[in-house]
């Protein structure tokens, strides 16, 4: 089964909630055949629960992380996933370094995002593991040929240490980035789609 890994930190903020994001987008879509989603922390604090207001911040948004643990990032989760999404260029970069070999399927959230809404269409009939992979090579392609995106909103801002409030506006942001990533990845949820094509 295919696998995307998310990466912050400490793994216990950023990653923890777009983890929750990700997996209920991509479920949302293909059932049991979603890719599974993990995350971890470029210095992750191994067991440690999520902060608990990622825990309430995921929860006002339908997701549940309660049973979240940290975990840090080592060079099996790397090697084990198709997928690398960083919450920033610091994480994408980081993981780069300890696996080299990782660098074209390693991006941030925003960077990804904006790759795939550049592709043509996604091809319906591949199965979610070929999908992803020719979804990401494509996505490769393009960034190794010059393409940009928005170089100066690349990062999620970590609230680690901030109120609530602070947390609310990141879950709202890693919701939305990761139904766009489902999207892009895998093609619009049945209802988007229905949208579309009504106008």
């Amino acid at each position: 089964m295919a696998s995307i890994l998310v990466v912050c930190t400490g793994n216990v903020c950023r990653s923890p909630l777009a983890e929750g994001f990700l997996r209920a987008a991509l479920e949302g879509r293909l059932g049991a055949s979603a890719p599974t989603v993990s995350s971890a922390g470029t210095a992750g604090w191994d067991g440690s629960p999520a902060m608990a207001e990622s825990v309430a911040a995921a929860a006002e948004r339908g997701v549940d992380i309660s049973g979240h643990q940290g975990h840090a990032l080592v060079p099996d989760d790397v090697d084990d996933a198709d997928l690398i999404v960083g919450m920033s260029a610091e994480h994408r970069d980081a993981v780069v370094r300890l696996v080299p070999e990782a660098a074209g399927r390693t991006f941030t959230l925003k960077e990804l995002v904006r790759l795939l809404d550049a592709l043509p269409g996604v091809d319906r009939t591949a199965s979610v593991a070929d999908a992803l992979a020719e979804r990401l090579a494509e996505a490769d392609r393009l960034r190794r040929s010059g393409f940009e995106g928005n170089p100066h909103d690349e990062d999620v801002v970590d609230p680690l240490g901030m109120p609530l409030d602070s947390y609310r506006a990141v879950a709202w942001e890693l919701d939305e980035w990761s139904r766009r990533l489902a999207d892009g990845l895998f093609g619009l949820a049945p209802a988007n789609a229905a949208a579309v094509d009504e106008s």
